[in-house]
């Protein structure tokens, strides 16, 4: 079989990793994005003393045609092994993502039970809304790509590192996701942070509602964004985010105040 050459990583899109202590937490990010739009918090939890894996999803960070050749199940599968790899190394691990990487976040949660101390998703994805979603099935077939959905930012000069199109063999592969994410939001049972931004002009609030009223979860915080729009881990409420997910994280796993927070901040 002929494969393409390998088209090289986007300078900025590379997967990033960081060797800390017991407590780990796994980044995913969204749709047609890449690990650019969470380098930010990365950075700041290994500051603090965490093991931090941030992955690159297939398909992403490179040019949006790669995307086509790959489906919800490559894109899980790379954060699920991360997972494990983490797990073999840490005594506590935490989930968390931006948008379609909130979506994941919660399939690792409802797959893995009690391996995952706890979730932070940050404008997570629950359902693809509008009549153009029901046509992906068809439309898929006649047309490649539309517009993209990168860099909905309020802040002035910050950028989102990700695809200008979409592409529709990709975003029908998102729609499924999403479908059987929704079937699985049951299962959650773990301690819950959810950061949104009322003012999101890619992810509906509806789609925080229904997570929240579907999870299991019993210890659930709920924090809203109001000075930034979807993509608020690169926004003005970025240090929030950050912060927030500090103190949801040392208050879970007793070992992140003795080897990083307590000394870091």
């Amino acid at each position: 079989m002929n494969r393409r050459p390998k088209v090289p990583v986007l300078p900025g899109a590379e997967p990033y990793r960081h060797e800390g202590g017991e407590a780990g937490v796994l980044l995913c990010h969204g749709f047609t994005g890449s690990p650019q739009s969470l380098r930010p918090w990365a950075e700041r939890l290994a500051a603090h003393g965490l093991t931090v894996s941030l992955p690159l999803l297939p398909g992403h960070g490179t040019r949006w045609e790669d995307m086509q050749l790959t489906g919800w199940q490559d894109w899980y599968a790379e954060v699920d092994r991360e997972l494990r790899a983490l797990r073999e190394r840490c005594g506590e691990v935490f989930v968390a993502g931006l948008s379609m990487g909130g979506t994941l976040a919660l399939r690792l949660a409802a797959k893995h039970g009690d391996a995952v101390s706890g979730v932070i998703i940050v404008n997570p994805a629950n359902k693809m809304h509008g009549a153009a979603a029901h046509a992906l099935p068809v439309v898929r077939h006649l047309v490649p790509s539309t517009k993209g959905i990168a860099s909905d930012i309020a802040k002035e000069g910050s950028e989102e590192l990700g695809y200008d199109r979409v592409p529709l063999h990709a975003a029908h592969a998102l729609r499924n996701l999403f479908r059987q994410v929704d079937r699985e939001l049951p299962q959650v049972t773990q301690p819950l942070l959810l950061l949104r931004s009322p003012q999101d002009h890619v992810v509906p609030p509806a789609d925080s509602a229904r997570i929240l009223g579907r999870v299991s979860s019993r210890d659930v915080t709920e924090i809203l964004l109001e000075q930034s729009y979807h993509v608020a881990t690169l926004d003005h409420d970025a240090d929030r985010i950050f912060e927030e997910s500090l103190a949801f994280i040392g208050r879970l796993a007793p070992s992140v105040g003795k080897e990083g927070t307590a000394a870091g901040g």
